[in-house]
């Protein structure tokens, strides 16, 4: 397991732009924290890292935002209004799975039974207003 501790957006974006450079091609990225832990502020550096330039948004009333780069994409789900399979599966996640691009999913604990045991874990925890905690491991090695 990998920690590491953020005092800023910035220094949140920095980190998964450096942690996105290292992903293997088409990895899910999966989310889990409060309201205001930095989970949208994360896949912006991982964006960044990725080579998509573009303005990355929460994409908690389209559920999926898709971020095209010159040679990859980026798919940005936000599950907190999922709640079961259905709702799942009209969310389109299923068919990204396949599809060579690279996944994040905000508020992966709704769907944590679907996410393959691939899938990279950061679990976010607010520490102050500022500072955050960032737990990062694969979801088969999670306790």
């Amino acid at each position: 397991m990998q920690t590491f501790y953020s005092n800023s957006r910035r220094q949140t974006v920095d980190f998964a732009k450096k942690f996105a450079e290292k992903l293997p091609k088409g990895a899910l990225v999966a989310f889990l924290g409060d309201l205001g832990a930095g989970k949208t502020a994360f896949v912006s550096g991982l964006a960044e890292g990725l080579g998509i330039k573009c303005d990355v948004s929460s994409p908690t009333f389209a559920i999926c935002n898709h971020y095209i780069g010159s040679d990859t994409s980026l798919y940005h789900f936000d599950m907190y209004r999922v709640d079961g399979w259905d709702d799942l599966y009209s969310t389109g996640f299923f068919d990204c799975l396949d599809s060579g691009a690279y996944i994040a999913v905000e508020w992966a604990e709704n769907i944590f039974g679907a996410l393959p045991d691939d899938a990279i874990i950061v679990d976010i925890t607010k520490i102050s207003d500022n500072e955050r905690e960032f737990k990062i491991c694969k979801k088969g090695e999670m306790d």
